[in-house]
């Protein structure tokens, strides 16, 4: 080094020690402009610009005088560190252990590696490195604080927290300590405590935005998500390069129902750090709900590739392919989560609903057993449970349960679908507030209606029926003939099919009887009502309700000026997106317009619509075919089974006590519902005696003979139970 770059060299040294770094940094441009090698100049002028937050600038200046330099420790240090600041998690590591190589002992870049490591997701190793940090300096706070966040990280929370306070012991007025305490905390779901250390970080440190994020965090479990999106506008006013704020955003977003400003948060959160697993998982979750299934899968693998630990992205594979109809890939989807996080209630919840639609009502109801135990307000749970533990007509400890249910809806819990409900409660008081909750946390109204007002003027009324029952299921029959109908002087008639296809003679006539018919089964919710804006429809009819494969997110965007409740549903909808509902004054008696939200359109005689061209079978069946006797007085219900109440069946069996000869006929849907009828008539005092298991396809007896059950178009297999009462008052089992 020459005498003069040596001077200059002193001269850059004395600006910098005084602070004058903008004279310090012309300096060392100087020297480098003449000394393109200089490693003192390389390095000290990465200083000044890592000190200015130019961390690139630093990275090239730094990584240029080790290499000048290589066996020179502090640069070493400084460029290992800022290798960290700016993420390159990879390149600090590596030189962390270059200079552990020449000093094994070096506190500082011990840890460096560790926080690389730690970044890197190597958890053990970081663990590893900590320790021998704090083995050659006991008291290094920042490594007790970050060796915290490991723990934490492995889910090892007493240990993480025992951390957190023996750095808070050395200094009580460390933020990060309390920072780290409330995010353990949040995960303990002690949310109180969570926000006080929250609250205490940001008081010692008006500008950490860490801690606004935090308790955005914890509002939003909480699902106070107002609070949580003000918390995140907050941190990223502090700073707005956060992406886990962005991702707090979309996560609130999402659970809004509001997909487009999830996405939109997704998207930046990635722009800013393409890595974060979480981000691909939210941005799957908004694909799975748009049914863009092939982009939902790419972004949960994607996620999954980032982070082959995290269950919700396991989670999301497995709702997706419920979506699909893939029962096999999405139970299995759903027990990989669950095996990586057991208490996962979503994936318990998804779980039971596959199950549920494998009519495997005992393994649903396991499941949906497990997931109330962990989350005992998860939207839906509880109600959903209990129902399906009544098609099994297991009734044990049914009335507490009930009323259990029906207290947690008067508190205003989303804990029951209203159509769950309807079998438990039989107040209208009830199921309007069910519903309306339901609506609330489930369906929301769209805050950016599709209809805005509008007048449209056509030659003839636009209508359009959504069904997802426009197949070979009780709905399409009744309705068919109706459809059939129309006058098409006046009206312009739009299926709208949400649910299965079959090839039926039944679906064809149903596209028939419309004049467009659009298959929207794989469309989002969005998408179908842009349609039906796009159709200018004047009267859009719900057919479907709340019963299963539901989309009222459809009617929640208000894509039609007049929106109808009818036939599928004949119950309160709840929401002010529902302006009518058609009924009867059996069904609605006008007494109980109070417990309605819509308006009620009274149909003079029968609300049910029912088809006229309705071939019955030629075929008559005997009572020798049907196992009966022919001096039997059959008593016979074919209601699906959650419909019998122990209330009922006690009335079922004073009857047959007191009828001589009489027999029971019903509809066995599974072996455990024969079963526990037996065991509750048992219960009642009646001895049952011998047992078959006679298998017919329900729909080809029903035309003619001894009963005509009311759900006729099922068709599945089922087993008919007989109950046969004698003199004695013993029932016989046929």
């Amino acid at each position: 080094m020459s005498k003069a770059i040596d001077q200059q060299l002193q001269s850059a040294f004395s600006l910098h020690q005084a602070g004058q770094l903008d004279k310090a940094a012309s300096v060392y441009r100087q020297i480098i402009k003449s000394d393109p090698d200089n490693s003192y100049a390389l390095q000290y002028l990465g200083v000044i610009e890592a000190g200015l937050g130019h961390f690139d600038q630093a990275k090239s200046l730094m990584m240029r005088s080790v290499l000048v330099n290589p066996s020179n420790i502090q640069f070493i240090e400084n460029c290992a560190t800022v290798l960290v600041q700016v993420g390159d998690y990879d390149s600090a590591l590596q030189m962390s252990q270059k200079g552990l190589a020449l000093n094994k002992a070096n506190v500082s870049l011990l840890y460096v590696s560790a926080i690389a490591e730690y970044k890197l997701r190597r958890l053990p190793e970081s663990l590893e490195q900590f320790d021998k940090v704090l083995a050659l300096a006991p008291n290094h706070i920042a490594a007790i604080n970050e060796r915290g966040s490991v723990l934490a990280e492995m889910k090892q929370y007493d240990s993480a927290l025992a951390s957190f306070e023996k750095a808070l012991q050395l200094q009580p007025l460390y933020p990060e300590a309390w920072l780290n305490r409330g995010n353990v905390l949040h995960a303990l779901k002690q949310h109180d405590h969570a926000l006080a250390a929250y609250d205490k970080a940001a008081a010692l440190k008006p500008n950490l935005a860490a801690a606004w994020l935090g308790r955005g965090n914890v509002a939003r479990s909480l699902k106070r998500y107002d609070e949580a999106l003000a918390s995140y506008d907050k941190a990223l006013a502090l700073f707005p390069n956060l992406a886990g704020a962005w991702l707090g955003r979309g996560n609130a977003f999402y659970r809004l129902k509001r997909y487009d400003d999830a996405a939109a948060s997704y998207d930046k959160a990635l722009t800013l750090e393409p890595h974060l697993a979480n981000a691909w998982l939210g941005r799957g979750n908004v694909f799975e709900a748009a049914k863009r299934y092939d982009q939902a899968i790419a972004a949960f693998d994607q996620a999954l590739a980032l982070d082959p630990d995290l269950a919700s992205a396991w989670l999301g594979r497995g709702n997706v392919f419920h979506g699909q109809k893939r029962d096999d890939q999405a139970i299995g989807s759903y027990e990989k989560a669950l095996d990586l996080e057991p208490n996962l209630a979503e994936a318990w919840l998804g779980r039971g609903s596959v199950f549920v639609e494998l009519r495997r009502y005992q393994e649903a109801v396991a499941s949906l057993g497990k997931a109330l135990a962990l989350e005992p307000d998860l939207n839906g749970a509880e109600g959903a449970r209990l129902h399906y533990k009544m098609h099994l007509c297991d009734w044990t400890d049914l009335s507490a349960e009930r009323q259990h249910l029906v207290s947690s809806v008067k508190k205003g819990k989303a804990n029951a679908s209203p159509f769950s409900l309807i079998a438990t409660s039989t107040s209208g008081d009830d199921q309007l507030r069910c519903a309306k909750v339901w609506v609330s946390k489930e369906y929301p109204a769209s805050p950016k209606p599709i209809w805005n007002g509008e007048i449209y003027k056509h030659d003839r009324i636009r209508v359009a029926y959504i069904s997802a029952d426009f197949y070979l299921h009780a709905i399409a029959i009744l309705i068919a003939g109706m459809l059939e109908c129309h006058d098409r002087t006046r009206f312009e008639t739009t299926g709208i099919s949400i649910g299965p296809s079959d090839d039926s003679e039944l679906r064809n006539r149903l596209k028939n009887g419309f004049e467009c018919f659009l298959d929207g089964s794989l469309l989002s919710d969005d998408e179908i009502a842009h349609q039906i804006k796009q159709k200018q429809i004047d009267i859009l009819v719900d057919l479907t309700g709340f019963t299963q494969h539901a989309r009222t997110g459809i009617f929640a965007r208000r894509p039609a000026p007049i929106q109808i409740n009818y036939l599928g549903f004949p119950a309160t909808m709840g929401a002010d997106f529902i302006d009518y509902i058609v009924a009867d004054r059996t069904v609605v008696p006008e007494s109980h317009q109070q417990h309605f939200s819509e308006k009620v359109v009274y149909l003079p005689n029968s609300y049910q619509a029912n088809d006229a061209k309705r071939a019955i079978s030629e075929k008559s069946f005997s009572r020798e075919e049907m196992g009966l006797k022919d001096d039997s007085f059959v008593f016979c219900c074919f209601n699906n089974s959650f419909k019998i109440l122990p209330e009922t069946f006690d009335c079922w069996v004073r009857i047959l006590k007191q009828v001589d000869g009489s027999v029971l006929w019903l509809l066995e849907s599974s072996a455990t519902v024969a079963e526990n009828l037996r065991k509750e008539a048992r219960h009642r005092g009646l001895v049952l005696r011998g047992s078959s298991s006679r298998r017919e396809y329900l729909h080809l007896i029903i035309w003619r003979g001894i009963a005509a059950p009311i759900c006729f178009w099922i068709p599945c297999r089922t087993t008919l139970i007989r109950l046969r009462a004698t003199r004695y008052g013993q029932v016989c089992l046929y």
